[in-house]
């Protein structure tokens, strides 16, 4: 791609079609100290506000710089990558970042080590590299001390505040009010599939495990949905059409979201997966359409809880997993709490936390 003049006209040229700039496209990115704070990358005018006809009296392509004169006074002198980076109408940074599929095969998965300085090294760069591509992170010797996971979620971002709480403690206990507080085997399945927004992220840090169970599952809901939609066109078209309601009663709130158990983006790709059957509930619908759901569902559901899909490995004292929660499915085989004591902290960090590090380690290194 680059950018080519044609009588003080500037057009874009991606090697398939030539397109020219609007002039206030133009206007509005300059960069001059009295346009633009150094350090916010903020703007110092209000394009908003501006008389729209800007015209181009004058452009020049000079040393890596598009230098313009505009009808309204204005010089200016603009990197002309900068501006080749906002061609694309999507996040590059992460798009380019492809999801590798994965099912029980996978072997010689990386684990990462913390160390000091972990969250403004390359090896920070890495893992958010690998969690993109695979859905989930193992790190190495995480200090257990003080609700550690508490400062390990905001050093990559800011923690995501719920119900239960800044951050829970996963254990068994009397009466609790989830499923996960108990010692019983746990299906696949996505957290909080009630919330608007559902918490993209979740972390697991293990600070104690004693027993003989208690092994971490995943799945990854991205190959399984995907093969889904090779295999049975038609159940993966009606799981992708019809939105049930997940539910979550306590004593102090009552949470509630529908939505489709596969999720697509507005190019009909793959985008999120929900799964929890203990909380959703299917709407009432025709009875030959609930058929043909009911029996989309059993078949997702059978794929979810193969052998064939899921991996299994049992986390150690020290270990962090982080996990995707919009793309994988995660669970937890029985374990027995008279061998010894398995204690778990977990917490929630979005999108945004992962993804503006991630931009920022790959500016840092100049990646």
């Amino acid at each position: 791609m680059k950018i080519e003049l044609n009588e003080n006209k500037i057009f874009f040229n991606n090697g398939k079609s030539i397109q020219e700039i609007h002039p206030f496209w133009i206007r509005e990115r300059i960069d001059g100290d009295e346009y633009l704070d150094k350090g916010t990358q903020q703007r110092l005018f209000d394009p908003s506000t501006m008389n729209v006809e800007v015209a181009i009296n004058k452009a020049e392509i000079k040393n890596g710089f598009l230098e313009v004169n505009f009808n309204d006074g204005v010089n200016s002198k603009v990197d002309i990558k900068k501006l080749e980076a906002e061609f694309s109408n999507e996040d590059t940074v992460i798009k380019s970042i492809p999801k590798k599929k994965w099912d029980s095969s996978l072997k010689n998965i990386k684990n990462f080590k913390y160390k000091d300085n972990f969250f403004d090294s390359k090896e920070m760069y890495d893992l958010l590299i690998s969690f993109y591509e695979y859905g989930f992170v193992v790190i190495k010797n995480v200090p257990t001390e003080n609700n550690y996971i508490v400062k390990f979620a905001n050093s990559i971002g800011s923690v995501r505040r719920t119900n239960f709480g800044e951050h829970f403690n996963v254990k068994s206990k009397s009466n609790p009010n989830d499923l996960a507080y108990t010692t019983l085997h746990l299906s696949p399945h996505t957290d909080n599939p009630y919330r608007n927004p559902v918490p993209c992220i979740q972390i697991l840090h293990c600070i104690e495990n004693e027993v003989s169970g208690g092994y971490s599952t995943l799945v990854d809901g991205y190959s399984v949905t995907e093969k889904l939609k090779e295999e049975d066109p038609d159940s993966y078209k009606i799981l992708t059409e019809i939105k049930v309601r997940f539910k979550f009663i306590d004593k102090n709130v009552v949470l509630e979201d529908w939505s489709e158990l596969i999720h697509l983006d507005d190019e009909k790709k793959f985008k999120q997966v929900r799964f929890s059957p203990r909380l959703d509930y299917v709407p009432m619908l025709e009875k030959n359409k609930l058929d043909k759901y009911y029996k989309a569902r059993k078949k997702l559901s059978d794929m979810y809880n193969s052998e064939k899909y899921r991996i299994e490995f049992k986390l150690q004292s020290k270990d962090l997993l982080m996990m995707d929660n919009h793309r994988l499915l995660h669970g937890r085989t029985k374990f027995d709490p008279s061998e010894g004591k398995r204690f778990l902290q977990g917490c929630y960090i979005d999108f945004d936390s992962t993804e503006g590090k991630l931009r920022h380690l790959k500016r840092k290194f100049k990646i």
